[in-house]
């Protein structure tokens, strides 16, 4: 019987292997204007205003551009899942863990490589975008839950679960997984390229194989 009973995982660069930023490959895709997203990220960091307000004016950006549902999925095409996610994820279920993604991610890169996403995970913190019939955007929802806050969406499930922080696992790769992984029990550093962010993991994976983060939390 494994000592925990709740994984979380990022999903930029750790569930989806050849990306860092998703929020950057739609901006390039859609040709957004440079500076308006500057003086917003400029202002989230001087804390001028929340991170969902950050990530609502940057989605704001592709619906000024009409951006359709079948662009979105176009921009991401290249995009895969990293090696051994899907049998990471259905080992650990077997196992009765329960699974939770909390990432600045957004639902349209999770609907691409995962479709089955609301089979597998017992619960999902990202921002999502939904469309009409005719492929246009037509409602936005932003997380909060992104940098320092992930580790308050880790909390929030933990409490409404019952389980301890100790009970709980991280895996992510980067700067903005620090604040939840220093909360979990368990930090998984993976695929990751941030010195800090390995300084206060308990393990650091190298190898792009997901299947590599088993023997620590199973054993």
């Amino acid at each position: 019987m494994t000592k925990y009973k709740l994984v979380c995982f990022d999903l930029d660069g750790t569930l989806i292997e050849n990306v860092k930023f998703s929020w950057q490959i739609f901006h390039d895709y859609f040709q957004t204007d440079a500076h308006r997203r500057e003086d917003a990220r400029n202002k989230f960091f001087n804390g001028r205003i929340s991170y969902a307000e950050w990530a609502m004016h940057d989605m704001s950006l592709w619906k000024e551009k009409n951006a359709k549902k079948e662009e979105f999925f176009k921009a991401i095409s290249h995009l895969k899942l990293m090696d051994g996610a899907m049998e990471t994820l259905n080992e650990l279920k077997r196992k009765g863990l329960r699974l939770a993604i909390i990432s600045g991610s957004i639902n349209i890169l999770l609907e691409k490589v995962i479709p089955n996403y609301e089979d597998i995970f017992d619960d999902i913190f990202l921002s999502r975008i939904y469309f009409d019939n005719e492929g246009n955007i037509s409602q936005m929802k932003v997380t909060e839950y992104d940098v320092e806050k992930k580790a308050e969406a880790l909390k929030l499930i933990a409490q409404r679960e019952n389980i301890s922080l100790k009970e709980c696992v991280f895996v992510g790769d980067y700067l903005n997984d620090i604040k939840v992984m220093e909360e979990a029990g368990l930090g998984i550093a993976f695929n990751c390229q941030e010195e800090k962010l390995k300084e206060v993991a308990d393990v650091v994976i190298e190898k792009k194989d997901l299947r590599e983060v088993l023997r620590h939390i199973l054993d």
